[in-house]
């Protein structure tokens, strides 16, 4: 799989009856290495490192928007089960377009978060809403201790 821009991580993979997978420890099962996977995985590793419980995060979260069923790619929740931080993940080789970012506000229109996080491995944007709806731009990931 390609380099990310993200720390390295030792994945847990496997192949069965010629597919490539990988262990998803949210859904404690293997699922198809895809290359939007392989980013999710890489993400929820990445966040686990900075000190956010596994068991705090869903992978493929389902939503309901206008009548439409929808899926997070991995939302973060706090010590009390609310919803914290969206991540959006693309494959690398997928360009981060207002599309993506249309894409997980929409997702935040149910959820009301407090932090997006779109990536596609290689570029990472993270921001932060307030009270009043108001986007900032970080240039690092949220921590624990702003979140939970």
């Amino acid at each position: 799989m390609d380099t990310l821009n993200l720390p390295d991580y030792s994945a847990l993979l496997k192949i069965k009856a010629r597919e490539n997978l990988i262990f998803d420890p949210l859904r404690c099962k293997f699922v198809a290495l895809t290359p939007e996977e392989w980013v999710r995985q890489n993400i929820v590793q990445h966040l686990s490192a900075l000190g956010f419980p596994l068991g705090l995060m869903a992978s493929e979260h389902p939503i309901e928007y206008n009548g439409l069923h929808k899926r997070c790619d991995v939302v973060v929740f706090d010590r009390q089960a609310h919803p914290r931080i969206i991540v959006e993940c693309k494959a690398p080789s997928v360009p981060i377009t207002q599309k993506v970012f249309d894409q997980i506000a929409t997702y935040n229109l149910r959820l009301k978060v407090a932090y997006l996080i779109v990536t596609n491995g290689l570029r990472h944007f993270c921001c932060k809403i307030d009270a009043l709806g108001q986007i900032t731009f970080m240039s690092e990931f949220p921590q624990p201790t702003e979140v939970l």
